[in-house]
């Protein structure tokens, strides 16, 4: 049996498992900054995610920010529900599939730091111009 036949394609816990280093390996005010954001990993956004953001192709949502960014975040408020960082796994792993040009770990590493982006009130040209420079 070749290495092709017992492949696996990374699991849930694997790209989490990649997504904690990515994190850890940020530098320590960066990390801080971020607070007590909750990461998840699943296979695909929700339907009523998809549909709300009109998203009609599950693979095109690779990552989301769910949350109260931290620019609209009011000491006077009530305490908002934690932040979350959604990975959705399969539209990674196409992603991945597709471009053959980088490494699982650094996509996983560029959706979440793009997520947490705006967990810090970027926008998505925001995001695009600093990947840019």
């Amino acid at each position: 049996m070749s290495e092709a036949d017992t492949a696996r394609a990374p699991s849930l816990d694997d790209l989490a498992a990649l997504a904690e280093a990515a994190f850890t390996a940020m530098p320590d005010h960066f990390r801080r900054l971020t607070g007590e954001v909750v990461f998840r990993v699943q296979d695909f956004a929700p339907d009523d995610i998809l549909q709300d953001l009109g998203i009609e192709d599950p693979f095109e949502l690779t990552g989301l920010y769910q949350g109260v960014d931290l620019q609209h975040r009011s000491v006077l408020g009530p305490d908002p529900e934690p932040s979350m960082v959604f990975l959705y796994r399969r539209p990674i792993l196409d992603e991945w599939a597709e471009r053959g040009d980088i490494g699982l770990a650094e996509l996983v590493t560029h959706v979440l730091v793009h997520e947490i982006g705006h967990h810090f009130g970027l926008s998505d040209d925001a995001i695009a111009r600093i990947e840019a420079e």
